[in-house]
C-alpha cells in the first residue's frame, strides 16, 4: 500500500512544472515574445516596401528600354530609308546591279556601315533578281553565313510584295559568341516600280550593353518576343537568341498578350529549380510596333540582401537573443528569489511530515511567502506542543498501565505469603535473560509485562489449594495447573495484552514436551514462555515455599542445568549463567527471606 502511495505521489510531482520554468517562461514571454512579434511585424513591412520598390524600378527600367529598342529599331529603318532616298537623288536606284553604277552604290554603302560601325554590321542594295553590291565590317560576310543569306533571301521576296514598307526578321545568332543580331530592309521603288532591295545585317550590341549594365545586383533584364522566343540576353553563352523562353512564368504571361497590346505589368511568382522554389519578382513592358517585350526579374531575398534587409534581420536576431539572455538571466534570479524560500518550506514540510517537529522554515522571501513561512513556523510550533502533550500523556498511561498490572501482581501475589514479590522478581529475571539474549526493546516490554502476569490465573484457584503447606495431591495439582489458561482467558479480552498472552499461558511447557497445558515441545514454545519459565523457576528454588527451603543461587543455576534439553532451552539457561558469572543477576538477602 505505502509502495503505491509513493508511485502516486512520483507522478504527480512528474506532473508538475517547477517555479524556476514558470518564471523563467513568463519572463521570456513578457520580454522576448513582443520584440520577436515586431520584429516579425517590421521584417514584413519592410518586405512589403521592398516588393514596390522593386515594382518601381523594375517598371521604369523595363519602360525605359523598351523605348530605347524601339527608338534603336527605328534609327536603324531611318538610316536604311536616308540611304535609300541618297540612291534615288544619286539616280542609282533605277538599277544598283549596274556595272557603270556599281561603283558609287559600293561606295555610298560602304559610307554607310562606316558611320554607324557599332550596328551595321553588312549592308547590301541588290536588283529585283538579287544581284548588287554590299558592303561589311571588317572580316565579317554575310554571303558565307547560309541561315543570314537565307534571311536576305527571304527579305527580297517580302519586299517584292505590293504594300511592302520594311522587313524586319527574327532574331540571329552570328558566330562565334551568339551575338543577337536581325535583318531590316526596305524595297527600292521608282516611280512605284520596285528595282530592288536595300538591307542590312543589324548588330543587337548597344541594346546587349544596356541589358548587360541593367542586370546588376542579382536583377536579369532581357527581351523576348510574343511567341516567347529569346531576342537578347545578357548571358549570351547560355541563352541563345531565338531559342524558346516559354517556361519563364513571366514570358508565358507575355505569350498570352495581344501582339498589338502596349502594357507594363509586374508580377511575384515562384520560380521552382528542381525541388526547390523560389520566390520571384518580375516585369514585363511590351513593345507593340515590334511584338517584342522587355522583361526584367529579381530573386526577392537577393533584393533583400541588396536593401539592407537581411542586415536588418540579423542585427534584430542578434537584438532578440540578447533580451532573451537578459531575461533568462533576470528570470533565473527573480525565480530563485521566489522558488528558494518555497522550496524552503517545502523541505521543512517534509521534516515534519517524518516527525522532526523540531525543524522550522526560513522567514525571507516575498510579503506573501514570508508569511506563509510564518504560519507555517508557528503551526509547527504548536504542532510540537501538542505532540509533546501527547508524548506525555501516552508516557503517563504507559506508565498507569504498568503501575495497574504491578499492582494486579502485587495482589495476586499477596493471597499466598509464600510468593509474596515473586511476579516482581520474575520480571526482573526475565529482564536480564532477555537482555543477554539480545531482545529488541519492543519486545523486552511485553517479556516484561507478561511475566508480571505469568500467575495471574492463580486467581481462579481455590485458596485451600493455593495457599496449602504441604504437598499438593494429584487432583490439587490438576487444579494448579489450571492457573496458566486461566490467566490467559483473563487476560484475553484486552487487546493491549494480546502479545503477551504466550508467556503467561505457556510458561510451564517443557523442551521435551512433558509440560502443561498443552505438551509443546521446542521452537513450538515461544522465546518468551521460555524465558518465564526458567526466571519462574529460579525465584521459586531460591525463595522458602512450604515444601522447601531457600536454596543459594549457585547450587538453584547447577540444578536448572541439569534440566537443560528436557525441561529448559539451552540457549535461555547460557543466558542465565552468562548473566550470574559477570555479576548482573545477584539475590539480595531480601528477596531470599520469607
Amino acid at each position: 500500500m505505502e509502495a503505491k502511495w509513493k508511485q502516486t505521489v512520483d507522478r504527480m510531482r512528474a506532473g508538475r512544472v517547477r517555479i524556476l520554468w514558470l518564471v523563467l517562461g513568463a519572463m521570456l514571454l513578457i520580454s522576448a515574445l513582443p520584440i520577436g512579434l515586431y520584429h516579425r511585424q517590421v521584417l514584413q513591412l519592410s518586405q512589403d516596401k521592398l516588393v514596390d520598390q522593386e515594382r518601381v524600378l523594375q517598371s521604369e527600367l523595363t519602360r525605359s528600354l523598351a523605348q530605347e529598342v524601339q527608338s534603336f529599331d527605328s534609327n536603324q529603318t531611318q538610316q536604311l530609308q536616308s540611304e535609300q532616298q541618297i540612291l534615288q537623288l544619286a539616280g542609282l536606284i533605277q538599277d544598283v546591279e549596274d556595272p557603270a553604277a556599281e561603283p558609287k552604290v559600293t561606295r555610298l554603302l560602304e559610307n554607310l556601315v562606316e558611320s554607324n560601325r557599332s550596328t551595321f554590321l553588312y549592308v547590301t542594295a541588290v536588283s529585283k533578281n538579287g544581284k548588287g553590291t554590299s558592303a561589311s565590317q571588317g572580316n565579317f560576310r554575310a554571303e558565307q553565313d547560309p541561315f543570314v543569306n537565307k534571311v536576305l533571301t527571304r527579305a527580297l521576296q517580302i519586299c517584292q510584295q505590293p504594300n511592302t514598307v520594311k522587313f524586319h526578321s527574327d532574331p540571329i545568332a552570328l558566330a562565334p559568341n551568339n551575338m543577337p543580331a536581325f535583318v531590316i530592309a526596305i524595297p527600292l521603288m521608282d516611280q512605284d516600280k520596285f528595282t530592288g532591295m536595300l538591307a542590312a545585317v543589324v548588330s543587337f550590341r548597344p541594346i546587349l550593353r544596356r541589358l548587360n549594365d541593367a542586370s546588376v545586383r542579382g536583377r536579369t533584364v532581357f527581351i523576348v518576343d510574343h511567341d516567347g522566343k529569346l531576342i537578347a540576353h545578357p548571358d549570351t553563352q547560355k541563352f541563345i537568341p531565338g531559342e524558346d523562353a516559354g517556361a519563364n512564368q513571366v514570358v508565358a504571361q507575355i505569350k498570352s498578350l495581344p501582339k498589338d497590346l502596349h502594357n507594363t505589368e509586374t508580377m511575384r511568382y515562384a520560380d521552382k529549380n528542381g525541388k526547390n522554389s523560389v520566390d520571384m519578382i518580375g516585369t514585363y513592358s511590351t513593345l507593340s510596333e515590334l511584338n517584342w517585350a522587355v522583361v526584367a526579374e529579381r530573386k526577392l531575398e537577393e533584393a533583400r540582401t541588396d536593401a539592407g534587409v537581411t542586415e536588418l534581420n540579423q542585427q534584430a536576431l542578434a537584438f532578440v537573443s540578447i533580451v532573451v539572455l537578459a531575461a533568462i538571466l533576470l528570470g533565473y534570479f527573480f525565480a530563485v528569489g521566489i522558488s528558494g524560500p518555497v522550496r524552503s518550506l517545502a523541505a521543512s514540510t517534509r521534516a515534519i511530515s517524518r516527525g522532526e517537529f523540531h525543524q522550522r522554515s526560513p522567514v525571507r522571501g516575498a510579503s506573501e511567502i514570508s508569511e506563509l513561512a510564518e504560519n507555517f513556523n508557528k503551526m509547527a510550533s504548536d504542532i510540537e506542543e501538542y505532540i509533546e502533550k501527547l508524548k506525555e500523556a501516552a508516557e503517563e498511561n504507559r506508565e498507569l498501565f504498568i503501575g495497574s498490572i504491578r499492582m494486579l501482581a502485587a495482589a495476586i501475589d499477596e493471597k499466598d505469603p509464600y510468593t509474596r514479590g515473586h511476579s516482581g522478581r520474575v520480571a526482573k529475571y526475565s529482564q536480564i535473560i532477555g537482555r543477554e539474549l539480545g531482545l529488541a526493546p519492543d519486545d523486552m516490554d511485553k517479556l516484561r509485562i507478561a511475566a508480571l502476569l505469568h500467575d495471574v490465573g492463580k486467581i481462579g484457584v481455590d485458596d485451600r489449594v493455593l495457599k496449602k503447606p504441604g504437598s499438593l495431591t494429584p487432583e490439587e495439582f490438576d487444579l494448579m495447573k489450571q492457573h496458566t489458561v486461566k490467566g490467559a482467558n483473563i487476560m484475553r479480552p484486552v487487546s493491549q495484552l494480546k502479545e503477551m498472552l504466550p508467556g503467561i499461558e505457556l510458561h510451564h511447557e517443557h523442551i521435551d514436551g512433558r509440560g502443561y497445558p498443552y505438551g509443546l515441545s521446542g521452537q513450538q514454545i515461544p522465546l518468551m514462555a521460555r524465558i518465564i519459565g526458567v526466571a519462574d523457576t529460579l525465584d521459586a528454588m531460591t525463595t522458602n515455599r512450604p515444601y522447601q527451603t531457600a536454596m543459594d543461587l549457585d547450587f538453584a543455576l547447577g540444578r536448572i542445568k541439569a534440566l537443560t534439553g528436557s525441561k529448559f532451552d539451552a540457549a535461555v539457561v547460557n543466558a542465565l549463567d552468562s548473566a550470574i558469572a559477570a555479576g548482573r543477576l545477584r539475590l539480595s538477602a531480601v528477596e531470599v527471606q520469607v
